[in-house]
């Protein structure tokens, strides 16, 4: 098929329309259905405790006790909800979280600081053994965690910080893996930028903070979210640094609960107390996903 056209010049010209191919129904190669089935069953299986957890933690505790497990309860009832939310001696769950709050918002904040401006030394300034001592400490820290507690637990005790929330927040703060994607991130960024700012007069400062900054805000939301998630759902250090029922965070009182509502009657207070704790972190994902989904590429850089 064609069709005839005038050019400039008044000459017809013919011009060929694109065949057009049929539609063919899309093939899906059978590993792909296997990929979707176990994916499938995977979501199953990490779902379906979920979902007890919450639906138990609307069941009375003589439903709990005649129906055992199950998924739906009979009647949807409040009464755990209330029990829990008026216990503000043995189990003060608000006050768990108010401080779970304080040391996770904390501790993200210094976190930010902290890996963007040590990322910035190692991917922007030049000085004698930089990538050594990067490559040291990166190879330090995968050494297993549980091997620093005792070394650390004898550090904020010399500090005094036992009980206090500054044992959840000054540890951490300069995790080589955050400093490590703000590098790379920095890396992708063309150096062209900085030698412009010096030719106007900048210097290392006015360059990280009016350049740099801007430009690695996806990932350091990134770092900012994997820092208050991993800060919130801390357990075992929490464990080891917390007496005082009202200073602990809410992991350390999750387990405290179960001293107080560890009896199979009472596992409906519990699973209540459970999803309480989980709320801030699934609130900070669903404001915050679309920069988490937009910026999971980190690799990609600027390209310059």
């Amino acid at each position: 098929m064609s069709n005839q056209v005038l050019n400039n010049t008044g000459a017809e010209v013919q011009i060929k329309s694109p065949v057009q191919q049929p539609l063919q129904g899309k093939r899906f190669p059978i590993s792909q259905y296997i990929a979707y089935l176990f994916l499938t069953v995977l979501c199953v299986i990490w779902i379906i405790p979920v979902i007890f957890g919450i639906t138990t933690s609307f069941r009375s505790q003589a439903e709990v006790v005649s129906t055992g497990f199950r998924l739906l309860p009979v009647n949807w009832i409040l009464d755990n909800y209330v029990t829990i939310l008026n216990n503000t001696s043995t189990a003060p769950i608000l006050r768990w979280l108010v401080n779970s709050i304080f040391i996770a918002t904390t501790h993200t904040a210094l976190v930010i600081v902290i890996i963007s401006i040590t990322g910035y030394g190692y991917a922007r300034m030049n000085f004698k053994g930089r990538d050594t001592l990067f490559f040291t400490l990166l190879g330090i820290s995968f050494f297993p965690g549980v091997v620093n507690l005792i070394p650390s637990y004898k550090i904020i005790d010399a500090f005094g910080w036992v009980n206090t929330a500054w044992a959840m927040i000054i540890p951490g703060l300069a995790g080589m893996g955050n400093i490590f994607l703000v590098r790379q991130f920095m890396k992708g960024i063309p150096k062209d930028l900085d030698e412009s700012a010096k030719v106007d007069g900048a210097g290392d400062f006015r360059i990280y903070f009016s350049v740099i900054l801007p430009l690695i805000k996806p990932v350091l939301i990134v770092c900012g979210l994997f820092s208050f998630t991993g800060s919130w759902n801390d357990f075992l250090w929490p464990v080891i640094v917390y007496t005082d029922v009202d200073k602990m965070p809410v992991t350390a009182g999750l387990l405290l609960l179960q001293d107080i509502y560890g009896n199979y009657r009472l596992i409906g207070q519990l699973m209540g107390s459970a999803i309480l704790a989980i709320i801030p972190t699934l609130l900070l994902f669903l404001f915050a996903q679309k920069y988490f989904v937009q910026s999971i590429n980190l690799n990609a850089g600027i390209k310059g």
